[in-house]
């Protein structure tokens, strides 16, 4: 089997982006803008103009790192019942979102979502939105946690969702993985 890419949003995008990075069968991981129009770039799509969301493509091998697996790991490391933020981080482009590339996977996407619903009180209102263009996040955005961990937003942010991703999905994190 070949690798697949999706292009999930989570809120900020280095959240996602540090998960992804740690998780078994994940080859390539980019932060990335999309599913708006215009400009993509940090300050444009921080306007909350330009319908982009900050999300995350990530390349990975179904045989080593199954797709249920991965869109569990999403839901359960970000709140998906959240309309438009993630914390302190507020507006569209931190939706929670899953860009779909084929009617499939839209179908796979949605299923998803419905199996996630069962561990929410709340709605899930994550999005299904069809891949459009996808630009590059700037080289700053791109693996932020293992670069930056010392910035207050890694410590209080990001650090407890990898104490979650290790507590409850130990068996698909990289050997290298540790602390």
């Amino acid at each position: 089997m070949t690798d697949r890419t999706v292009v999930l949003a989570a809120g900020c995008f280095w959240c996602l982006d540090s998960i992804a990075r740690k998780l078994k069968g994940v080859s390539k991981v980019r932060s990335v803008y999309t599913g708006g129009t215009g400009p993509a770039y940090y300050e444009a799509v921080c306007s909350g103009t330009t319908g982009h969301a900050e999300g995350v493509e990530i390349t990975f091998d179904p045989e080593r790192l199954p797709p249920e697996v991965l869109y569990q790991i999403f839901f359960t490391t970000h709140d998906p019942t959240s309309l438009n933020r993630q914390g302190y981080d507020v507006g569209t482009q931190y939706r929670s979102a899953m860009f779909y590339t084929s009617e499939a996977e839209k179908t796979e996407f949605s299923e998803a979502i419905d199996a996630a619903q069962q561990h929410f009180s709340k709605p899930i209102v994550t999005t299904l939105e069809p891949l459009g263009t996808v630009f590059e996040a700037e080289p700053v955005h791109q693996d932020f946690h293992t670069r930056r961990p010392e910035v207050g937003y890694c410590q209080f942010i990001i650090d407890p969702k990898i104490a979650r991703l290790r507590a409850g999905w130990r068996h698909w994190l990289r050997e290298e993985v540790s602390a």
